[in-house]
């Protein structure tokens, strides 16, 4: 009969929350065991458990708990009023709101005592029926039914009143969300200007306009008067769009066609430019291509430009990073070897940027290698992507300021669009070609360039395409003839492919030095940010450096680095391990810092097996010493935290056109220590150079760091503003030559 004895003991402890828990044993003692099953030892035994006098007790006990009982009041509903409705105030949209939800778990809490309560007195019913043959005093059982109906009596008419209450608050629920959708709309609508739209809702309209044009629904005089209003970002394109969310595609597509009758937006000198690259940040990339193409897009966007950019849909590309990603309801048609070949458009937005990526149709799959380059045939890859882009700008019917091609890869792009597309009617754009590495210059047999329908017989000259040295097709040479602007990634560098290091380009470049500048890189200022970097154990600053020492020990920690000595100097270097990068002078600096008593770790890789495996053989001899650590591979996460937690950053290449990780390095407040060349030159100045003034010295080729230089490097602005001027100065001379000239 343990049920009985819990049934009462769980009314006993429901009327009075201060009801011990001996009363409530006491009571339940007697009547655990049904009278006819006891012995006579136990029977006398259970005369002594419970005297009347205990037992009147515990009655007692129970009737004057009854008063101590609050069950829910339901008899004031003040806090259930409907709410007021909300004015244009986002406030007090946001407060009744609150106050919704409140009411709602309110009404909720309460249904669930009721529940609860109903659950204990259908327990305690049939804890009674049982205790019945107990040899209770008649009056104690008269008195526990007379609480029992009493409770079950205020319980029911509890839940009556609430179930009313929940109908009527349901309704007033629906009519509250009714208007809460309208308020929304109409916020979005009084609220919401063109400017503080963020840049993805632009690129998101550009390429729905695009679509439509691509895709035969609308006329291009209508698309190219939608596209300029829109990246002129014009309230008229934020209205419309407010009007029709969520309608039809055709009904979307008639309102927007009914602002093209009442005219275009005013003229302004925004020009309209598209990046050809084979890289961008962070969805395809292999090196710092990929940040130049994201970062100069996004800083040229804020400037008020439109921006576009074509990539080839790699296989293995990050389709995380894309939003919105779709394939157009249309095929691309591009000249091949002979034949045309169809390709599949696909968009999205990126960082912010419009973005179009062309999956071929072709049988050689050439984007669907699980790599991006080192290929046998990118020289035929490339080429095809570079006029299927082209391709893709001619049908859109876009009037392009400029085209901006990158490395060898696009430079195909200016031949093309000279010799074949300006015949063509497809004049208005001016060509941009940025060299970022005249180490790669994308050579092969001349036949080859017939591929893309190129004419080999009129570009293998010594003064147009033909390789300088080895009798071959050069592409990086077409780029650097055949476009308006030519630009290297640093004022150094510029200088030094002027001559030996044009690797067989300097004379080209010198016949061409009109029109080629060095600018150098930025970085993203958004991304490699200390304090608000995601991937940092601390946030920090240039203003509070006490986080940067956290960063330290906590990848001590993480790689297992003896942490004993704080002010252990550690120095850092990531890095991809190829000959460019000073492997020699890497491996000096990993010994000599572990024979002076600091720290190194190394991050990167290399794509050639036998550096690989070298590196392999230097972290195996140090596998058992606590203060140098190589990582060989590439850890995005991982190369934050370095960052972060170095004292100094080594960078000893043997050239670096222009470098990314001395001005990463130095926003982290980690020193860099540099050799003297390309844009090494322009970033770090050193701190013992008295020729240098002092505001302009950041760097050591060997010495002690300190807070106040600390603090020098990472209040120094490597953004992308100031480069992102030079190109719009650049491209708006280009532009302005052109329309003079028509």
């Amino acid at each position: 009969m343990a049920a009985c004895g819990t049934g009462v003991a769980e009314y006993s402890a429901l009327l009075s929350p201060r009801c011990g828990a001996g009363a409530c044993s006491r009571f339940a003692v007697s009547c655990r065991a049904r009278p006819g099953n006891l012995s006579a030892q136990q029977k006398k035994k259970r005369g002594k458990n419970i005297s009347p006098k205990q037992l009147s007790s515990n009655t007692k006990l129970l009737l004057t708990t009854e008063e101590n009982r609050q069950l829910p009041d339901t008899s004031s509903r003040a806090s259930m009023q409907p709410p007021q409705k909300s004015t244009s105030s986002e406030d007090n949209t946001n407060g009744a709101i609150g106050q919704r939800d409140e009411k709602i778990a309110a009404i909720g809490n309460e249904q669930q005592q009721h529940d609860d309560l109903q659950g204990k007195i259908d327990e305690l019913e049939a804890s009674l029926r049982e205790g019945k043959t107990c040899e209770f005093s008649p009056y104690v059982v008269e008195l526990l039914q007379q609480k029992l109906k009493t409770a079950k009596s205020r319980h029911q008419a509890g839940h009556q009143e609430t179930h009313t209450h929940i109908q009527v608050y349901r309704q007033l629920i629906e009519e509250f969300q009714e208007n809460l959708g309208k308020l929304i709309e109409e916020s979005g609508r009084l609220e919401h200007s063109a400017d503080g739209m963020p840049s993805e809702f632009w690129s998101h309209i550009l390429l729905t306009i695009d679509g439509w044009f691509l895709e035969q629904k609308i006329p291009n005089t209508d698309a190219n008067m939608l596209r300029e209003m829109a990246w002129k970002r014009d309230d008229r394109i934020l209205e419309a769009y407010f009007a029709c969310r969520g309608a039809k595609e055709s009904d979307i597509m008639e309102t927007f066609l009914k602002l093209t009758l009442s005219g275009n937006s005013q003229c302004s000198s925004s020009l309209h430019i598209v990046h050809i690259a084979a890289e961008m940040a962070p969805v395809a990339k292999v090196g710092g291509l990929a940040d130049v193409v994201a970062g100069l897009g996004k800083a040229l966007q804020t400037k008020g430009h439109l921006v576009e950019i074509i990539l080839p849909k790699y296989d293995c590309m990050q389709l995380d990073q894309i939003t919105n990603l779709k394939v157009l309801d249309v095929v691309i048609q591009s000249y091949f070897h002979g034949n045309l070949f169809s390709n599949n458009i696909w968009t999205g937005t990126v960082e912010g940027l419009p973005v179009y990526f062309i999956e071929p149709q072709h049988p050689s799959k050439f984007f669907w290698r699980a790599q991006y380059y080192g290929e046998h045939d990118d020289f035929k890859r490339y080429s095809y992507f570079s006029r299927a882009a082209l391709e893709l700008l001619y049908q859109s019917g876009k009037k392009i300021d400029i085209i901006h091609c990158h490395d060898w890869q696009t430079a195909f792009v200016a031949p093309l669009y000279w010799d074949i597309y300006e015949t063509q009617g497809f004049s208005s754009a001016r060509i941009c070609f940025t060299c970022h590495n005249f180490e790669y210059q994308g050579t092969a047999p001349a036949p080859d360039l017939s591929y893309c329908g190129l004419d080999v017989e009129q570009l293998d000259r010594a003064d147009r395409m033909q390789d300088n040295a080895h009798g071959r097709i050069n592409v990086a040479k077409g780029g650097i003839v055949y476009s308006n602007i030519v630009t290297t990634v640093s004022p150094t560098y510029a200088l030094e492919v002027r001559s030996e290091g044009g690797l067989g380009l300097q004379n080209t470049l010198k016949m061409h030095s009109r029109k080629f500048v060095g600018i150098l890189n930025g970085i993203d200022t958004e991304t490699w940010n200390p304090s608000t970097d995601r991937f940092l154990a601390v946030q920090y600053s240039a203003t509070d450096l006490q986080g940067k020492a956290a960063n330290k020990a906590f990848l001590r920690k993480q790689l297992g680095l003896c942490s004993e000595d704080a002010s252990q100097p550690l120095v850092a270097c990531i890095t991809r391990l190829v000959p460019q990068k000073g492997l020699h002078l890497i491996r000096h600096a990993i010994y000599k810092t572990a024979e002076l008593g600091g720290q190194f770790v190394l991050l990167g890789s290399s794509p050639v097996p036998h550096i690989q495996r070298e590196f392999e053989g230097v972290a195996d001899q140090f596998q058992k010493n606590n203060n140098v650590r190589l990582i060989l591979k590439y850890d995005e996460a991982l190369s934050h935290c370095i960052y972060a937690a170095s004292d100094m950053f080594i960078i000893p290449l043997m050239f670096e056109p222009c470098g990314l990780t001395q001005m990463i390095a130095m926003r982290y407040g980690s020193v860099p220590i540099v050799r003297k060349t390309g844009g090494l030159n322009d970033s770090v100045f050193d701190f013992d150079d008295e020729t240098i003034p002092v505001e302009l010295r950041n760097g050591f080729t060997f010495a002690r760091t300190d807070e106040q230089l600390v603090q020098k490097d990472m209040q120094i602005d490597f953004s992308w503003d100031s480069p992102a001027s030079q190109y719009e100065n650049l491209y708006q001379s280009a532009v302005a030559q052109a329309r003079g000239a028509a």
